[in-house]
């Protein structure tokens, strides 16, 4: 029978007395400390991304809605509908289109902090192929100036150096460091923990019947307060054993030989372990600049309706990131290809900000003490081309 050994061993003598006064309490519940999961890239993307939903969900958010974003390629003089450059986006190499690379480049800039993009030189001097190459295993190679001279990639054993101009590296702030830079995940991190415990704290809750933990007070016959050492073993080994995991839920706990049991613990309302969790998932998608509102936690009333968070979403995440980006990439084909190019985001293809554009355009073409030229500078338009002379 259960606990059986506890009716057995009762009448001998004890060999062992504990001294500190919590000897008769046997605690089903271990008392943990604080411990934060490490802060390196690959950590913090298994934990923060490919673990936690909310970490996941901001991430693919962010860097699917900015590489969905349209860009456009002009110069001082015109607007291209055609250009090597243009080609170059729409199919930057054989196994990925245009939404693919920028998708992989967003996600790793969120994750890490740092974007780097590989090219592959062709004839004309405009690069063949973009790669996007993995954060984690690229390292700036420093100069005797500080700036970097070079990049090095490592992965199973074996190393490739890069020239500085063969790659493009995109990087956030940091205001602690010269070459890399500080990912959302980063600024997150501490939410993330918090938000994984909570998520492991319920999962420990359902398998062990939802039941708040507590304590078996022994009792002797002898009205002794102290169980021997083995009694004590056996006692351990015999709950783990019967009574915890999904398995066991719910089964009821045979008590002989002086065991009472005393609840203890606090229930899941009493923690507000989902408060918990809500706050937690809160201060993730703030670090990430994602309204809370379009990952559905539920609390958050900053915003009146669902179109006024889609619309600051695009105006104060989407857009900065993707211009950023945008910017790098034009400064470094240009380089490349010997011209001076930009390309930056079409906002007048962007649903989310339809309204405000709207109500710019009428603005500027209301201001009748503006040239045209200057109307078209208002819009981000290049000038148009002088008339030739008849």
């Amino acid at each position: 029978m259960v606990f059986d050994f506890l009716r057995r061993g009762s009448s001998d003598a004890v060999p062992e007395a504990k001294a500190s006064a919590s000897g008769p309490v046997v605690a089903l519940q271990d008392s943990g400390r604080v411990a934060w999961s490490p802060r390196d890239t690959g950590s913090l993307t298994r934990t923060g991304f490919a673990g936690n939903p909310v970490g996941f969900r901001s991430v693919k958010l962010i860097s699917e809605a900015a590489a969905a974003l349209p860009l456009v390629l002009q110069d001082a003089a015109q607007r291209y509908d055609t250009h090597p450059v243009l080609s170059l986006i729409r199919r930057p190499n054989a196994a990925q289109g245009k939404a693919e690379l920028l998708e992989a480049l967003f996600g790793q800039l969120l994750l890490s902090g740092n974007a780097y993009v590989e090219a592959v030189p062709g004839e004309t001097g405009v690069p063949v192929e973009l790669h996007v190459l993995r954060s984690d295993r690229m390292r700036v190679v420093p100069g005797d100036d500080g700036w970097p001279v070079g990049y090095v990639y490592s992965v199973g054993g074996k190393s490739h150096r890069y020239d500085r101009d063969a790659i493009c590296h995109i990087k956030f702030f940091h205001p602690q460091d010269d070459h890399y830079g500080l990912s959302p995940m980063q600024a997150a991190a501490m939410a993330l923990d918090v938000h994984n415990s909570a998520s492991r704290w319920s999962k420990a809750l359902l398998d062990n019947a939802a039941r708040p933990s507590g304590a078996l007070v022994w009792t002797g016959g002898d009205g002794q307060g102290a169980m021997a050492e083995d009694q004590f073993r056996r006692l351990s080994d015999e709950i783990e054993a019967n009574y915890r995991g999904a398995r066991n839920a719910g089964r009821p706990m045979v008590l002989e030989g002086g065991l009472d049991w005393k609840p203890m613990g606090f229930s899941p309302s009493d923690m507000e372990f989902q408060k918990t969790k809500e706050a937690a998932a809160r201060e993730i998608a703030l670090a990430f600049g994602v309204p809370p509102i379009l990952l559905g936690i539920p609390g958050d009333a900053t915003y009146s309706n669902y179109q006024e968070a889609n619309r600051a979403f695009y105006r104060l995440t989407v857009l900065p990131l993707v211009t950023r980006v945008a910017a790098a990439l034009s400064e470094w084909l240009s380089g490349i290809a010997g011209a001076a190019l930009e390309l930056k985001p079409d906002l007048d293809q962007v649903p989310a900000l339809a309204a405000e554009r709207d109500a710019q355009w009428a603005r500027v073409a209301a201001a009748d003490f503006l040239s045209t030229a200057e109307k078209r500078a208002l819009l981000g338009l290049p000038a148009l081309p002088e008339p030739e002379d008849g």
